[in-house]
């Protein structure tokens, strides 16, 4: 359980991306055999998935049965999630049924919520809402609560349960650490999807205009009810209330409903108010989502010298990426000033400038440009693996890919297997790109060791370089 737990909480083994472009490509058989022999989680969730694709039901059980069988609740879910695919219900209920011990109290409530589930999917959901009903202090039984019941016709008992614990929050919203705010939301929910919008808009509205919030601002989730059910004029005055939630549901709301000119003209005054940063990012996005890069980027250039946390040049160099204008992405990056270069060329303006030259068929004039670093007195490229790393890949860029495989053997880890993994699901060799990438228990060594490679640079003063950053 700690390996898999270890799995999911660093990305460990096979990063889903991987397992996914393995899985597109036609691997599945090699899925199921690092499953098996690899014990590694993302490969066997992978097999599981196209297992039940393609209907080979009992093949999939196979697969998840020993990791289910470590208690593991992940791994449970998914198991139950086969045998109710496969028919199996009885199985499956037992399965997934809570343990008497659970190790806490979260986990108590997250293996309720899992058997909840399973109930309602065998069309048993009073018998979930009365295994949830013990946990309704706890958010995530609560949020399970309004979640598994929708088109279950049992909404009305759910509004019953919800109104005591909202009315407590609402004499005492200093509760909210307990999860007793998610009844407010709750409730407008239920009201919502029963056919009383109206009065889910005129209760939660009272409760945002009271500032009942627990720990989490409700205001983006009214701001949703408003926005579905047209209500632009009381966004509109959510928005210049509650600007940070309120202010992308009225812009949206507005998008949405063909008045993207008023929309513009609204962040437009924001931004001359003098609140950067924030409103010039939702304005370039709503110029680019227009058709108007070049107005977008005008909109804020503004920003891309600041040495602050406001520069909006990453979000402008993705947003040109994405719509095929890398050229003109690469051009922000050389016409930066010579006070923003000197702070951040070296960490992260040039690796992105030679992203978007191998992504604009211009590989062999950045790798010109790395081999110019190299070799001086200060090899101005952060870290040799990242320089080794960004090298390989644009030599496969470049369909330079026997030197970029070469490249990439020679380095060790979990980057260069990963990447080196890439490269092969592209030739359809999927079992060697699974064996590329080091195993769960070298990951785990290497991962020690960079901690306390970082742990030793933080307690001399000395940390840098690229893990500090």
């Amino acid at each position: 359980m700690d390996d898999l737990q270890w799995q999911v909480t660093n990305l460990g083994g096979v990063l889903p991306r991987i397992v996914d472009e393995v899985l597109d490509g036609g691997g599945l058989e090699a899925l199921v055999e690092a499953a098996r022999e690899r014990e590694d989680w993302f490969c066997a969730e992978g097999a599981v998935r196209g297992l039940c694709a393609a209907g080979e039901f009992e093949r999939a059980w196979a697969v998840v049965e020993p990791f289910a069988g470590t208690g593991w609740r992940p791994a449970v879910r998914v198991a139950a999630d086969v045998l109710l695919r496969w028919g199996r219900v009885g199985q499956a209920l037992e399965l997934s049924r809570p343990e008497r011990a659970e190790r806490s109290e979260r986990d108590a409530v997250v293996a309720v919520r899992d058997y909840a589930e399973v109930l309602v999917r065998v069309g048993r959901a009073e018998e979930a809402v009365d295994v949830l009903v013990p946990h309704l202090r706890d958010r995530r039984a609560l949020g399970a609560l309004v979640e598994l019941t929708e088109g279950q016709g049992c909404d009305e008992r759910v509004l019953e349960l919800l109104a005591p614990l909202a009315e407590e929050f609402r004499r005492s919203p200093g509760l909210g650490g307990n999860g007793l705010w998610e009844a407010l939301s709750g409730q407008a929910r239920v009201l919502e999807r029963s056919g009383r919008a109206d009065e889910a808009i005129r209760q939660f509205g009272a409760d945002v205009a009271a500032r009942r919030y627990g720990p989490q601002n409700n205001v983006e989730s009214y701001a949703g009810l408003l926005a579905r059910h047209g209500r632009i004029e009381e966004l509109r005055s959510l928005a210049d209330t509650e600007s940070h939630a309120g202010v992308p549901g009225y812009v949206g709301a507005l998008e949405d409903a063909g008045r993207a000119e008023e929309a513009e003209a609204y962040l437009r005054g924001l931004v001359a108010a003098g609140k950067p940063g924030w409103y010039e990012s939702m304005l370039m996005e709503l110029l680019f989502r227009q058709g108007r890069p070049a107005d977008g980027i005008e909109a804020a250039a503004g920003t891309f010298d600041d040495l602050h946390d406001s520069n909006l040049l990453q979000p402008a160099l993705l947003l040109l990426a994405e719509h095929g204008l890398h050229d003109r992405a690469i051009a922000l990056t050389q016409e930066r000033s010579p006070e923003f270069l000197a702070e951040h060329e070296a960490h992260w303006v040039r690796s992105n400038r030679w992203w978007l030259m191998g992504e604009a068929g211009r590989a062999p004039e950045a790798l010109a440009e790395i081999e110019a670093l190299r070799g001086g007195e200060v090899d101005l490229v952060d870290e040799v693996e990242d320089r080794e790393l960004t090298v390989a890949w644009l030599l496969a860029q470049d369909g330079r890919v026997a030197e970029a495989d070469a490249l990439l053997r020679a380095i060790p880890g979990k980057r260069a297997g990963t990447q080196l993994a890439e490269l092969l699901i592209r030739q359809g060799r999927f079992a060697e790109a699974i064996a590329a990438i080091p195993g769960v228990a070298a990951q785990r060594e290497e991962d020690e060791r960079q901690r306390a490679k970082w742990r030793e640079a933080a307690s001399s003063g000395a940390a840098g370089g690229w893990g500090s950053r």
